[in-house]
């Protein structure tokens, strides 16, 4: 299992504080969303986790170790990670483009062996791609080709996740079947940490939630303790209708405040 922490994490983007003076801790066996407006440093704040951008201040532990400590593949065999928005540039199978979620367990000019094959099986199975074989994945759909990405960042196996807007371009139905996947993940003892914009699925998936604005971290704990009216009006500028007592909470966006 892997644990996470950062400690007066800051980072910029040119002049700009993208993440400031940020500190927490990531513990296995959760489903932690990351929740804030657009340009709130969520991204930005994965990466820095994942030792992918330069920190001007404070510092990152895996397992209790400074990360700087970790080579980049051993950061990726702890920590499969799904970026944003990728692009497709190489017309492989589907099959070819999840099984590079193994290499960072394999040496230089290194095969897939039986057991990487299996893995990458259940990888595809897991995200409900396995039908998808076969297939190049430059021809998929935009959904087709986010859960085969997310299939990649499984055949990892890693103890953690990290998923940045994993549901972007996903049906309903499939934007389900995601979080399921994701919440299952940490139910069996990995820490999952994902990015989000739908504040319904946040609430009703995720343990807990990290809401940020402006760079910072201004709220910490479960969904209703950090999806109130004041904070969704302090932060993103709008009116909400929150129902919590139902079989999962209710967040239904309303309207804009206005100045």
């Amino acid at each position: 299992m892997v644990t996470i922490r950062a400690q007066d994490l800051s980072v910029r983007l040119g002049r700009h504080p993208a993440v400031d003076g940020l500190t927490l801790a990531l513990e296995p066996g959760q489903l932690v969303g990351i929740i804030g407006p657009n340009g709130a440093g969520k991204s930005t704040l994965i990466r820095a986790l994942l030792g992918l951008t330069k920190l001007v201040g404070g510092e990152i532990q895996i397992d209790g170790s400074p990360a700087a400590r970790f080579s980049r593949q051993e950061i990726a065999r702890r920590i499969a990670y799904l970026p944003q928005g990728q692009t497709l540039h190489w017309p492989l199978l589907v099959e070819r483009l999840v099984a590079l979620g193994r290499m960072p367990h394999l040496g230089p000019l290194s095969r897939l062996s039986p057991h990487d094959e299996t893995l990458v099986d259940a990888a595809l199975a897991r995200a409900d791609v396995l039908h998808l074989k076969g297939r190049v994945a430059t021809e998929l759909s935009g959904g087709e080709r986010a859960r085969v990405l997310l299939a990649r960042a499984l055949a990892v196996g890693a103890p953690a996740l990290i998923a940045d807007e994993p549901l972007a371009a996903l049906d309903p139905g499939h934007q389900i079947d995601v979080m399921d996947l994701l919440k299952a993940e940490a139910s069996a003892g990995s820490l999952v940490v994902t990015v989000l914009h739908d504040l319904g699925m946040a609430a009703r998936y995720c343990d807990r939630l990290l809401l940020m604005d402006k760079g910072k971290l201004v709220a910490d704990g479960a969904p209703l303790e950090v999806l109130t009216e004041q904070s969704l009006a302090e932060v993103y500028g709008i009116s909400a209708c929150i129902e919590p007592d139902r079989d999962w909470p209710l967040i239904l966006p309303t309207g804009r405040i206005k100045d």
